[in-house]
């Protein structure tokens, strides 16, 4: 069986929906195995036991969220050249474009040697004050759906060896 694994970071809510809508997507393939992490809690155990993953984060400040980047800081050094070919998605919540977060992330993909799985999903959330920003965030069903699509495709594509 192989593993899919999702690691998320939100302060609002919005990443962390999208992280569990994308986990209940993965988990109607019966053939691969979803963890589901905050990214405070995952470790490069954690990656190097799972065939793919799915990373779930804010874009803040035109970067991705603090959370995120720590995890990826944490384990970026113990899992290099050892993740080489694996695949990965993204979801990004943002209240804007959500450009800044993809690009920072993939560059850490890059440097992984992972290879994208399927374009990177941005879910925007229009947050521009900054009472909309902090407040907590409850995405469309649209956007669930979406995000749960993603989540199956991932799944579907590891148990049938695509990736």
């Amino acid at each position: 069986m192989k593993t899919l694994l999702i690691v998320w970071h939100s302060r609002t809510g919005a990443a962390r929906q999208m992280a569990g809508a994308a986990a209940a997507g993965a988990r109607t393939e019966a053939e691969v195995a979803v963890r589901i992490l905050p990214a405070e809690a995952a470790q490069p155990a954690d990656l190097l036991a799972a065939e793919g993953y799915l990373f779930a984060a804010p874009e803040n400040l035109a970067a991705l969220s603090g959370g995120m980047k720590e995890f990826f800081d944490r384990c970026y050094y113990p899992c290099l050249e050892r993740l080489n070919g694996r695949p990965y998605a993204m979801l990004i919540a943002a209240g804007s474009d959500g450009e800044g977060a993809v690009r920072q992330l993939a560059r850490i993909a890059t440097g992984w040697r992972l290879r994208a799985a399927a374009e990177p999903l941005i879910v925007c959330t229009h947050a521009q004050t900054p009472e909309a920003i902090a407040a907590p965030k409850h995405l469309s069903d649209a956007d669930i759906a979406t995000c749960e699509e993603l989540g199956q495709a991932l799944a579907a594509g590891l148990a049938l060896g695509v990736f």
